[in-house]
């Protein structure tokens, strides 16, 4: 079994035999990630492609893409999947969406993607820190489309609204795996929770395309994913993203199979079939990868 560290300074670290040839991704170098990375410093912003690790970051910022993350790097939960730092939670920032505006419009870019930790220690999960972002980015650059990925907000029904009530043009829930891992994968998560996050937001703004995205290799079956993708399709999901997990550390979970493209094309053909408006299936696949593809 294969565990596997994410690239550092420019390196890939592996324990065990080396990836599969489909799984290595260009080092992050360059003029444009130069230039994004202090842009990024001097705006004191984070990213989700340096706080997790993804193994991307070097194509996207080269490309001057990036997800912007924000309400701090310190989340209220401990997935055994994830890179971000766990622990107390940093005081809301309420200057940060001027400055992810800031950063959004010296990068030029057209289409832009807002996460952010979870923060269950908020009543509202972080939803105002959302919609206000949403609202500084349309006002800076009204043209800028953006995409939002969200927590679950605990399953409350009123943070869902204050995100779209700010009109984000693609709404993204990532259910991350099938309900039979759930446990181990999405501590505190729960899979139809998630499920209802994406059918309210749906039923709020049915005009705006919902999105969820999945990790494949943590020890699910081909069977398991179909069932989830029928379930997104049920709640009236749009979009679907489907990625390997790669392990961060040895401290997470580990890799239980690497999943060759050809696996992947094929379920990517059965989400089209299922009537999916757009599919993005393959190794390096993460929930904003090409996102302004699928958006448009």
């Amino acid at each position: 079994m294969l565990v596997t560290i994410a690239p550092a300074r420019g390196k890939e670290k592996t324990f065990g035999p080396p990836r599969p040839n489909w799984l290595r991704a260009p080092a992050p170098a360059g003029g444009n990630y130069r230039e994004l990375k202090d842009l990024i410093a001097r705006l004191r912003l984070h990213t989700v492609c340096e706080s997790a690790a993804c193994p991307n970051v070097g194509e996207c910022w080269n490309h001057r893409t990036a997800t912007f993350m924000i309400l701090g790097n310190v989340c209220t939960r401990r997935c055994g999947f994830c890179a971000v730092e766990k622990g107390a939670p940093l005081p809301a920032d309420y200057d940060e969406p001027r400055r992810v505006a800031e950063a959004i419009a010296a990068m030029g870019l057209k289409f832009a993607v807002v996460t952010s930790v979870d923060r269950d220690d908020r009543p509202d999960g972080g939803a105002e820190l959302f919609a206000l972002t949403i609202r500084a980015i349309r006002e800076k650059i009204p043209t800028c489309g953006v995409e939002v990925l969200v927590p679950d907000f605990q399953g409350k029904a009123e943070p869902v609204e204050t995100v779209m009530d700010a009109a984000p043009d693609i709404f993204n829930h990532n259910t991350e795996t099938v309900p039979r891992l759930y446990r181990q994968v999405r501590i505190g998560a729960r899979y139809e929770r998630s499920l209802q996050v994406l059918a309210n937001a749906g039923k709020l703004r049915p005009s705006t395309p919902t999105k969820s995205g999945l990790m494949l290799g943590l020890g699910e079956t081909a069977v398991e994913v179909l069932a989830v993708m029928r379930d997104l399709r049920a709640q009236g999901v749009a979009i679907l993203t489907l990625g390997q997990y790669l392990s961060p550390s040895p401290r997470h979970l580990p890799v239980a199979r690497y999943v060759p493209p050809e696996e992947f094309a094929e379920l990517g053909q059965a989400g089209l079939e299922m009537g999916f408006a757009h599919v993005q299936s393959g190794p390096l696949v993460r929930s904003s990868y090409h996102a302004a593809d699928a958006a448009q």
